[in-house]
């Protein structure tokens, strides 16, 4: 097992990723609520400097466009950990990764795309960014975007 020496945000500049700005929610929601020691969030779309990344896998987009916007989801649910938490520092471990994909009739490789989002997790936060996951294909997301991602995560008090 890898030895992490320096903090999530440490760890994303290192890599050269920014969070992004926070999302407004697309409805009558919230972006995150909290139970004990259980921070839920609400699904994110996959969005860039451009806006959204729209598309279906396996049609117009391929497998490493759609793992770049796994990534680009879970920057913004990072950016959305931060803004309630205040440091990334307190997530204690990430729990759950919920991962839809816009895809084609047929298309089987949801499960390579959402790696997108896992791999980053894994990169910030080692072992406890390690989480179950769901890696699913739709016919379709919100505002046709290419990926949606939702996470629980359990936060360490300060």
């Amino acid at each position: 097992m890898q030895m992490t020496l320096s903090s999530p945000e440490q760890t994303l500049a290192a890599a050269g990723l920014l969070l992004p700005p926070l999302p407004a929610p697309g409805g009558n929601y919230i972006s995150a609520k909290r139970v004990g020691s259980v921070l839920y969030l609400s699904g994110v779309i996959s969005t860039g400097p451009e806006g959204v990344i729209a598309g279906t896998a396996g049609q117009d987009r391929t497998i490493e466009e759609g793992y770049a916007a796994a990534r680009a989801c879970a920057l913004t649910q990072l950016a959305v950990l931060k803004r309630e938490l205040g440091s990334l520092d307190r997530v204690a471990e990430v729990l759950t990764v919920n991962g839809y994909v816009n895809v084609a009739l047929g298309f089987a490789d949801s499960p390579a795309v959402v790696n997108g989002a896992s791999d980053l997790l894994v990169l910030v936060f080692g072992e406890a960014g390690r989480h179950v996951r769901a890696a699913v294909g739709v016919s379709a997301l919100p505002r046709n975007a290419l990926v949606e991602i939702q996470m629980t995560v359990r936060v360490s008090e300060p």
